[in-house]
């Protein structure tokens, strides 16, 4: 079997990594470079630039050179809209996707990923001297299902079957618990071009067990390189009355100043741009040359660094630990060599992080070491993620019902049967939700199928299996199948939507916050279910069984039914009126109930003499209401 290649696809720079007898190489690019920006450049003569010779011409090619294009892939257009101001390249809507404009040609961003994937395969073919075909790729571990999809899409492209997706936090625990030996609790603490991930790991003889993980797919370093612009434009303006923000040459010289910057005040309490001939008036050329302290960038960018810590508060609540209990703090990405996020990180965690791993290049050898486990040559280490999300579909009265928590370990299969709603219902509509809310309206919807050709049937006797299956690489997989036909419907969650910057930033918040009041809602729409249900139920036994129970006990039922009706209508959302309808219904029912009960009994004793040598049958599954259209069994 041939190497699997781990690679770290990151939004600002990428990294290419193998396992050489039994240890992660990081193999350097042709440029010597162990780190490749994640550029791609189209120059007029139509040739395609990648990594250091496409961030060299970018300040006089700014429009056809594309970088974090990480940020838009598997992103539906509108929920990407707010970043289109700070670049400097075409970004435009293609059904919904978002489609990248260069030299006249529009270009997904799986296929500018793609660019940067085939050059790292290219430099590891070089180191290797062979032929390479199969990968690991990382993403941030909050990463949703379509943006997984398009990177394993991405991957493709570029020549490579990704054998595996695995979560970046995770990757860098992998190269440090295979590196340390160490066993314990780990915080990885993931700050880096584009993305902010916080994942929380135990590590126990081999065996890495992701117990919990938060994160922003929409915070990075690039939001600080941001925040300098802005300043920097917004000075500039107040002193030369020019607006750069205009000039796309201008824009992509303050992005390389910007970058530079924030690195040297990694180092330094002060340093100076100095930008000659940034732009011109009437006047004649002018130049831009401005000094900027630590304490200026800080305070500029504390509401990002603030962003980092409501994550970090979320993760140690869904493992259910506390500060104390975590041995070691990983910093992992670019961004966590900024002062001020290590002073955070050890005021939140109470303790110093440990910097004894590469932030750049130790994602990428985790990533080269599941490979490798993938091929055998590596046998002591299991690695068990978790899904961030939980997942499940809209049943009866718009409520979500869940079948996979979020948190839990994948891969992981999940089945539960459902039925009709309706009597003679033929088809049922499976809508596939995301999210934390009781409402499924209120989370996101990741796609929706129908299953057609259910047998007619009265309401709540056809049995519908509905199966969540969530493969290694946290790509969903949801089938649904008539247990009376065999018949099937299943879909691969792939459409290009994903999660906005505000839902999946808000998601596990609003969640909490609506607690109460989703469960209000949930309670009321069940207490109805339940009344309907009852109705149903207890008017088919009195057809059946009428002459049993006796007219006048009949008649009494009767209006009793009545009653239950116009409480379903007239008190649809009073749950303590829903309520209570069911219990008187279910009193005046007591009769016929021990008619059924007396009845069953004598069947039973029945049975058992006639046939002694029969075991007990399962009892068949309770019917609830799926959708509008079905109900959960």
């Amino acid at each position: 079997m041939g190497k699997i290649i781990g690679i770290d696809l990151g939004t600002t720079n990428s990294v290419v990594a193998v396992v050489e007898g039994g240890k992660p190489i990081i193999v350097a690019n042709k440029e010597g470079q162990n780190t490749t920006p994640s550029i791609v450049a189209f120059t007029k003569d139509g040739e395609r630039l990648v990594g250091v010779v496409a961030k060299r011409q970018a300040v006089t090619n700014p429009e056809n050179t594309i970088y974090s294009a990480k940020r838009f892939i598997g992103q539906p257009y509108d929920a990407i809209k707010s970043e289109l101001g700070r670049i400097p390249y075409r970004v435009v809507k293609q059904n919904n996707d978002v489609a990248i404009v260069a030299q006249g040609k529009e270009l997904s961003p799986q296929e500018i990923s793609a660019a940067v994937l085939s050059y790292l395969k290219q430099a590891a073919e070089d180191y290797l001297g062979q032929k390479v075909s199969e990968a690991v790729i990382t993403v941030p571990a909050y990463f949703n299902d379509a943006q997984r999809q398009a990177t394993k899409d991405a991957g493709k492209i570029a020549g490579l079957e990704v054998k595996r997706i695995i979560n970046e936090p995770t990757a860098a625990a992998l190269a440090y618990g295979v590196d340390k030996k160490k066993n314990g609790i780990i915080a990885v603490f993931d700050f880096g071009g584009g993305t902010f991930d916080i994942s929380i790991l135990e590590i126990h003889d081999g065996v890495i067990e992701v117990k919990s993980t938060n994160g922003d797919t929409h915070l990075g370093g690039d939001d600080v390189d941001h925040t300098i612009i802005d300043f920097l434009i917004a000075e500039f303006k107040k002193e030369q009355g020019i607006d750069l923000s205009k000039d796309n040459m201008s824009l992509q010289r303050l992005k390389e100043a910007a970058e530079k910057a924030k690195i040297e005040l990694s180092n330094m309490r002060e340093t100076e741009i100095n930008l000659p001939y940034i732009t011109a008036d009437a006047s004649g050329p002018k130049h831009l040359v401005m000094k900027l302290s630590r304490a200026k960038l800080e305070s500029l960018c504390q509401d990002i660094f603030k962003r980092l810590l409501e994550p970090c508060k979320k993760a140690m609540a869904d493992a259910r630990m506390s500060n104390s209990q975590i041995d070691e703090v990983l910093l992992v990405g670019g961004s966590t060599r900024i002062p001020k996020v290590q002073e955070l990180v050890k005021e939140f965690f109470g303790k110093e992080p440990n910097k004894s791993v590469n932030p750049d290049e130790v994602v990428a050898a985790g990533a080269a070491i599941q490979g490798s486990v993938l091929t055998g040559e590596t046998t002591d280490v299991l690695l068990l993620d978790v899904t961030p999300l939980s997942l499940g579909i809209e049943t009866m009265g718009g409520i979500a019902t869940r079948l996979i928590e979020r948190n839990t370990t994948i891969p992981t299969r999940r089945s539960q049967v459902f039925s009709t709603a309706e009597d003679n219902q033929t088809a049922v509509d499976i809508k596939v939700v995301q999210g934390e809310r009781e409402m499924a309206a209120d989370n996101k919807i990741l796609g929706q199928f129908r299953l057609e050709g259910i047998p007619a049937a009265p309401r709540g006797v056809p049995q519908v299996e509905v199966t969540f299956d969530i493969d290694a690489n946290g790509i969903v997989h949801v089938s649904a199948r008539d247990k009376g036909t065999g018949k099937e419907q299943r879909i691969s969650i792939t459409s290009g939507g994903g999660l906005s910057k505000d839902e999946i930033e808000r998601m596990v918040q609003e969640a909490k916050a609506h607690e109460t009041e989703d469960h209000k809602k949930r309670e009321v729409i069940e207490k109805r279910n339940k009344l309907d249900g009852a109705i149903l139920e207890i008017e088919r036994n009195l057809r059946e069984h009428r002459t049993k129970v006796g007219e006048e006990e009949a008649l009494k039922l009767e209006q009793a039914i009545e009653k239950a009706k116009t409480t379903l209508k007239d008190d649809a959302n009073d749950s303590e009126k829903l309520q209570k309808g069911f219990d008187e219904l279910m009193a005046a029912s007591h009769k016929l109930a021990e008619i059924l009960y007396s009845q069953k009994g004598s069947a039973e004793k029945d049975g058992k003499e006639a046939s002694s040598d029969k075991g007990p049958e399962k009892e068949g599954p309770k019917d609830e209401p799926i959708d509008t259209d079905a109900e959960q069994k």
